[in-house]
């Protein structure tokens, strides 16, 4: 069953320690050994005041003293290596934790259905895979490990001094519960409070990234100081919150240094008399004041681990939130075929099942709003089909759906008569090019970029590609070639350049269909033409799907298909619908074709 966006945080919060266990799994070997050292270093504590004893009864005996003392010597340096040795197995396993928690993550956000990042801000889930990830280093430094160690040596610490005397170890135990209890309610809140915190981080960062992606514009409408108020407000937000969970934290300590003290100067007043009236030796006291100083180092270590890894615990949960949602299945058909894959062929020119057909297909947006109604029409082989239409009709709305970016509302999409949702969707989009309106460039370099849906395309391809486009000359303007950088978002490149770039990185995958999104947006008249004669060569081995508001680029198609108000008006040549379609002649007369 799929977890909804709603369900997910409740999910989240409520699965704690049992979300975290299959992310400390792949690193139990080191988990162990850093269990067993710490055992050891746990055994070694707890005879440190025993060896202390002995050598103090050994003075007052007049015993030999050299045994004792080289003994003790021996469990110090011991314990220290042992705590070395635990330490960097913890460091160690608290990266590796880090690391697959950040791939993990990492593969489900580029997984996610495209609906989910139209519902999420982006700068958030980057905070996600940074700050939220970087929690739970602590959980697993602090948290496990050492939780388990403090309780041995604890529980080992109280057994210990209850051998030596049981008035004294109530006393103490009373004493030190009164500070435990007060700091174990103030930890549960910690988990909260932490996650509040890592929620305003977030928002912070989406403001953040929200200014930076639009600097140019802010700082050309003098709205720079506007938005660095804007961002300082969540900044304040984040801060509060952050505060809050300090003040939390801030109730801990105070409660565990009143228990300490308490504890030893009761141990100190009520033993001074036992020793005084003979009860106890001088020694045995010495060894329950070490015995106490045991009790005191882990149970601190105890407190401050609960409350760490309440605090990893909060930032698991904003994790947990973007695991839980069910990621898009690029190999698994939509439901259960009736075909089998090989059905994926592609027609030959003139043969009389389309490449593409859309039969009475509808879309709407889970919010309600309806997009597209009732829309049919066929793509041949081997033909060229423009979407033409005012801003809104749902033009790119089709591409979408036929990228499977969005499931169908209603009808079906069939490739060479097969209907999509039986076909493997990954298989399916290898044989389509999509050049999106905005023809995002990635930063890096021109190759990178071209590689990007063809790895292993030889350079000479790559020139072919470039200069198929008209990019030759900008590529070959820097020494470094095809690997001169495109900046963030291409911000080298002019928008033409940019949508040019993208069309090569389409070509070069070699598909039987080509979706493009306003291909000549940004191109100014001679560019224009040259993507014109581009396309109407990539159009003799492939077919092509074309959305413009130019039509000067699509007059020539095989078909021109009319969209208004998400529906079908007409069909057509551009001789044709000039003569028959009102809606058509409208928009030919605005562009001087008519």
């Amino acid at each position: 069953m799929s977890t909804t966006a709603a369900e997910a945080p409740e999910a989240s919060a409520q699965a704690g320690l049992r979300e975290l266990l299959p992310l400390l799994r792949p690193h139990r070997r080191a988990l162990a050994g850093a269990a067993v050292l710490s055992l050891a270093s746990a055994a070694a504590a707890l005879a440190q005041p025993a060896l202390v004893g002995q050598v103090i009864g050994a003075v007052g005996s007049g015993g030999a003293l050299l045994p004792g003392v080289v003994a003790l010597v021996v469990v110090l340096v011991l314990a220290s290596v042992l705590g070395a040795g635990q330490q960097y197995l913890l460091q160690r396993t608290a990266e590796g934790v880090v690391l697959s928690t950040r791939r993990l993550l990492v593969d489900r956000l580029l997984r996610l259905p495209i609906a989910e990042y139209d519902r999420r801000r982006t700068g958030d889930l980057m905070s996600r895979v940074g700050a939220d990830t970087t929690l739970l280093r602590a959980t697993v430094t602090s948290g496990v490990v050492e939780l388990v160690g403090s309780v041995v040596v604890g529980v080992g610490a109280l057994v210990a001094m209850a051998l030596v005397d049981v008035w004294l170890l109530l006393v103490t135990v009373l004493a030190v519960s009164v500070g435990v209890t007060t700091a174990v309610l103030a930890s549960r809140r910690v988990r909260v409070l932490s996650r509040q915190a890592q929620e305003q981080v977030g928002a912070m960062s989406a403001a953040v990234e929200r200014a930076l992606s639009a600097v140019r514009t802010i700082r050309a409408s003098g709205a720079t100081s506007r938005e660095v108020a804007t961002v300082g407000v969540s900044a304040e937000r984040a801060f509060r919150a952050g505060v809050s969970v300090a003040r939390l934290e801030a109730l801990v300590s105070p409660a565990g240094s009143i228990a300490v003290q308490g504890a030893f100067l009761s141990v100190l007043g009520l033993g001074g008399y036992r020793v005084a009236t003979g009860s106890i030796a001088v020694a045995d006291l010495v060894a329950f004041i070490l015995y106490l100083f045991l009790l005191v180092m882990p149970l601190g270590q105890l407190i401050g681990s609960y409350t760490q890894l309440q605090a990893g615990l909060g930032a698991l949960a904003r994790v947990q939130e973007v695991l839980a949602l069910d990621p898009e299945d690029d190999d698994r058909p939509a439901r259960v075929p009736a075909v089998a894959p090989a059905a994926l062929r592609v027609p030959a020119a003139g043969d009389p099942v389309p490449l593409l057909e859309l039969d009475g297909v509808g879309f709407g947006y889970p919010d309600g709003t309806a997009v597209l109604h009732d829309v049919s029409f066929t793509v041949p082989a081997g033909t060229r089909t423009a979407l033409v239409g005012p801003s809104g009709a749902g033009k790119s709305t089709v591409l979408a759906l036929l990228e499977g970016f969005y499931p169908l509302s209603a009808g079906t999409v069939r490739w060479a008569g097969t209907d999509v949702r039986d076909l493997p969707r990954s298989a399916l989009r290898a044989r389509m090019g999509y050049v999106e309106q905005e023809a995002p460039v990635l930063a890096g370099t021109v190759r990178e970029n071209l590689l990007l849906a063809a790895p292993d395309v030889p350079d000479e391809q790559l020139w072919r590609a470039l200069a198929e486009v008209g990019l030759t000359g900008v590529v070959r303007r820097s020494p470094l070639g095809l690997d001169v950088p495109v900046g963030d978002d291409g911000v080298l490149l002019s928008g033409g350049e940019r949508q040019r770039l993208a069309i090569a990185r389409s070509l070069l995958s070699r598909p039987a269909l080509l979706l493009l999104d306003e291909p000549t947006a940004s191109l100014d008249a001679r560019n224009e033409q040259l993507l014109r004669d581009t396309l109407a060569a990539a159009a003799v081995d492939r077919a092509l799907l074309v959305v413009a508001h130019r039509l000067s680029t699509v007059v020539d198609s095989d078909q021109i298909v009319v969209l208004d108000g998400g529906r079908v008006v007409a069909v057509g040549t551009h001789d044709e619908l000039v003569d028959t379609s009102p809606l058509y002649r409208e928009l030919a007369t605005a562009q001087l074709l008519v």
